[in-house]
């Protein structure tokens, strides 16, 4: 019976084994999941920090303390989102390259993406993918300013 004892104990440990990295896997997907969902309230709060902008622009006063709410908001979600991604880094063993930003294993000695020397100390964390669009300066006056196109400017000469 002893090779049979032999076979069980291995089995159990090849469970326990498969268990460990089943329920690693749950966790990260669970992370995902997290990172996601943060990323989408992200994406929500830029854009009503837009509407709050637009509808005190165009009323003709900036409400600055609900301006600092929002900002702050925003701050927030990101502060947890760094929280999270540092989470899913580690249960990964990465470490993000503080010059490009990507994803390197954490026994690497230089970025496989850049090239840089990655130092003793790194830092785990992610910033969200979000979509910004150019930032235009506004303009202060009250009319819109229409330029005469080059014929027309022509023509009246």
């Amino acid at each position: 019976m002893g090779i049979f004892d032999d076979v069980i104990t291995n089995a159990k440990s090849a469970a326990q084994a498969v268990g460990k990295v089943a329920g690693q896997f749950v966790d990260m997907s669970k992370l995902r999941l997290n990172l996601a969902e943060l990323n989408a309230e992200i994406n929500k709060q830029y854009q009503a920090l837009g509407q709050f902008v637009y509808e005190s622009r165009k009323a003709g006063n900036i409400d600055e303390t609900g301006l600092a709410e929002k900002y702050a908001a925003l701050d927030e979600l990101y502060a947890q989102f760094s929280a999270v991604s540092a989470q899913l880094a580690s249960l990964q063993n990465k470490v993000t390259c503080p010059a490009c930003g990507k994803q390197v294993d954490t026994d690497s000695m230089f970025c496989s993406h850049c090239g840089m020397k990655l130092s003793d100390v790194q830092v785990p964390v992610e910033e969200p993918a979000v979509e910004e669009a150019p930032v235009e300066e506004a303009c202060t006056c009250e009319e819109p300013v229409v330029e005469e196109a080059p014929a027309e400017a022509a023509a009246e000469e």
